[in-house]
């Protein structure tokens, strides 16, 4: 029987840890590395041989649709779902169109998430159960047409501080941020948006007149 290699990649600690327990002790699933983010990821894969990577979109440094769309050029034979918390459609075309070959949400229970990883190793894609529902019925309990699609309060905020210019130290001491929550917050909104860079942020914010 071929064990599986796999590879997380999630900056969250209890996330982490909660799918290290899953693997533990499966003699079908070698988790054989855990890493925090796209470039981190990127190096490991140059010494380190996988064939599933479970990866959170929402990395620093660089993200899960960033990281993925080298790894499919770079690592082809690697299969990789995009693991999250967003439901969204677009979250879910977007990384697909990338290359991935699954999507879980992060509720997704243990196993189901192994079936996920045995399903996209033998060249299928996966989606979250609960992902066929939202794709294929349109329905969606979490997300409501609105002007601000699915942005929080905390991050509308930070989108108008983007846009005053004012810098990721200067808007984590004015919120008593940490840096590294400031940069989070601003890859959650580029993604929710739909946008690439902080230009596109603002252009989003003027013609949304919310700056």
């Amino acid at each position: 029987m071929e064990t599986i290699r796999l590879i997380i990649a999630d900056d969250h600690p209890i996330i982490t840890d909660g799918l290290r327990s899953i693997f533990k002790g499966n003699k079908e699933i070698d988790l054989v590395a855990e890493v925090h983010d796209g470039t981190e990821l990127l190096e490991l894969l140059k010494s380190t041989p996988g064939d599933v990577i479970l990866m959170d979109i929402n990395m620093p440094v660089m993200n899960g649709i960033e990281a993925c769309q080298i790894i499919q050029k770079e690592f082809p034979d690697i299969k990789v779902i995009a693991f999250s918390q967003y439901d969204d459609k677009r979250f879910v075309k977007r990384i697909l169109k990338t290359g991935a070959s699954g999507y879980l949400l992060k509720n997704t229970p243990a196993p189901e998430i192994v079936e996920a990883i045995k399903t996209v190793h033998q060249g299928e894609t996966y989606l979250s159960k609960e992902l066929s529902t939202i794709l294929f019925t349109g329905q969606n309990t979490k997300s409501k047409s609105s002007l601000f699609p699915n942005l929080s309060k905390r991050e509308i905020e930070i989108t108008r501080m983007i846009c005053q210019e004012k810098s990721t130290q200067e808007i984590a001491d004015e919120l008593f941020l940490s840096p590294h929550t400031v940069e989070t917050h601003r890859a959650n909104i580029l993604l929710k948006l739909g946008v690439k860079n902080t230009a596109g942020l603002v252009r989003w914010a003027v013609e949304n007149e919310i700056v």
